[in-house]
């Protein structure tokens, strides 16, 4: 990673000046895989409401990362993915040996799958091929919970571009 990449703590004091509390939760159950958890809440009175958050795990090989659950809502939520998708990149690229990440455009509906890869698209993710219903498909609609579109993406990518949405530095190169 260059050293022009923000780093997960520069992603979360960026967090913190727009006043959002950013934290990941990270397991290692059995010493193979991690298990990921990123969120992103704000602080009103004494109680946190959680504004997003991302599950994912990885896989200790280069291609291991695999994002699940990506989920943002509520008011005044701008920043909040891309503070998602940065920090979960950094620390990919920072704590494992992860440096392409997989996700599932989920089959809802037409015009939702639509966005949803437009949206992943943005973020540097390219189409590996459709999860249908054929029997070839079942393994792997089990492991992401549905039918859609498979697409993968570099994180070092995905951080730059995340990171400029945040307006912070990002020439990334691997």
């Amino acid at each position: 990673m260059s050293p022009a990449a923000p780093s997960l703590e520069q992603i979360e004091q960026e967090a913190g000046r727009r006043q959002l509390l950013l934290r990941l939760q990270v397991g290692r159950p059995g010493g193979v895989a991690w298990s990921l958890r990123a969120g992103v809440a704000r602080r009103e009175d004494s109680r946190l409401i959680l504004l997003g958050e991302l599950k994912g795990w990885a896989l200790p090989v280069a291609d291991g990362l695999r994002l699940d659950t990506m989920r943002v809502q509520g008011e005044r939520t701008a920043a909040v993915g891309a503070l998602i998708w940065a920090a979960t990149f950094a620390w990919a690229l920072e704590r494992t040996p992860c440096r392409q990440a997989r996700l599932l455009a989920i089959r809802d509906g037409d015009r939702q799958h639509r966005r949803l890869v437009r949206y992943f698209r943005q973020l540097g993710f390219r189409p590996l091929r459709e999860l249908g219903a054929g029997p070839a498909d079942l393994p792997a609609r089990l492991v992401w919970g549905g039918a859609g579109l498979l697409m993968q993406g570099s994180c070092a990518e995905g951080l730059a571009r995340s990171g400029r949405r945040l307006g912070l530095r990002c020439g990334v190169t691997q």
